[in-house]
């Protein structure tokens, strides 16, 4: 989140797009009570889309009707699963 915020109030490169260029704009104007509360808001967003997206692997989101599950693995030398102890990653998540 703090990279979002940092090209928000700075955007990278030479040729800026025009979006990201009226988002910078308007965010720079902002006081800092408005600019403090814009990245609470944008913390909590990016907090929740985690929380969502650990709670689908973990079953206890579901995004479909079908009866399945969702596995993260990792390939290397071994296969294996990366949360394989039964421990909900979405309760892990402070």
């Amino acid at each position: 989140m703090d990279s979002t915020i940092s090209n928000l109030a700075h955007p990278p490169g030479r040729r800026v797009a025009p979006d990201l260029l009226a988002r910078s704009e308007w965010f720079n104007s902002l006081s800092a009570a408005e600019a403090d509360m814009l990245r609470a808001v944008a913390g909590e967003a990016a907090r929740s889309a985690v929380f969502g997206f650990l709670a689908v692997l973990d079953g206890a989101r579901v995004i479909d009707s079908e009866k399945g599950t969702f596995e993260l693995h990792h390939v290397g030398r071994e296969k294996r699963l990366v949360n394989p102890s039964g421990i909900d990653l979405h309760d892990l998540l402070e």
